[in-house]
């Protein structure tokens, strides 16, 4: 018997700490680092980081929908962002750097809208949420070194998490 995959997309900033959060779970069966949402074919990192090739930072998850369905998959990504700030996140500034919700399917778009709209009535956070929820588009993976940065860049990895204000934020806003 095969197992039908679906894949998820998001962006939530720097694509380092976006990895983590998703691949430690059963069902998950690959997280990539790359790039989506612009308009330059294959861009490296140094041109995404640029900010003007409309790309964002992104992590695309090969899952197993009956293991872990796609509703569990956006209560994981939620928590990982501020989904109010619309220039970046955390220490990291720019277009490249937005959260975003990239859907495959009718079905993904209508259950990010529907999660999306449940952090609005939340009243969790002050300020609108501005996450957008996008059509997904050409995915590149990013270049060797940035994949599963946190597990072989273990020391780096968690110097630049502390640095990024990342989980502070977290702590104050989503944790219950």
């Amino acid at each position: 018997m095969t197992k039908q995959l679906e894949l998820a997309t998001f962006a939530g900033g720097c694509f380092w700490c976006m990895v983590k959060p998703f691949d430690q779970w059963e069902g998950v069966e690959q997280v990539i680092s790359g790039y989506t949402g612009g308009s330059l074919d294959n861009p490296s990192y140094e041109q995404v980081k640029t900010g003007t090739t409309g790309h964002y930072e992104a992590v695309q998850i090969t899952f197993n929908p009956s293991i872990i369905p796609y509703d569990q998959i956006l209560s994981l990504y939620w928590p990982q962002i501020d989904p109010t700030d619309a220039d970046g996140q955390f220490q990291d500034r720019g277009p490249q750097y937005r959260a975003a919700i990239f859907y495959h399917t009718l079905e993904q778009k209508e259950a990010a809208e529907q999660s999306k709209q449940e952090i609005i009535n939340s009243n969790r956070f002050k300020k609108p949420i501005v996450t957008e929820i996008l059509p997904a588009s050409n995915f590149y993976p990013a270049e060797d070194y940035h994949q599963d940065f946190y597990k072989k860049s273990e020391k780096e990895y968690k110097e630049d998490r502390e640095k990024s204000g990342r989980d502070e934020f977290i702590n104050q806003h989503w944790e219950e």
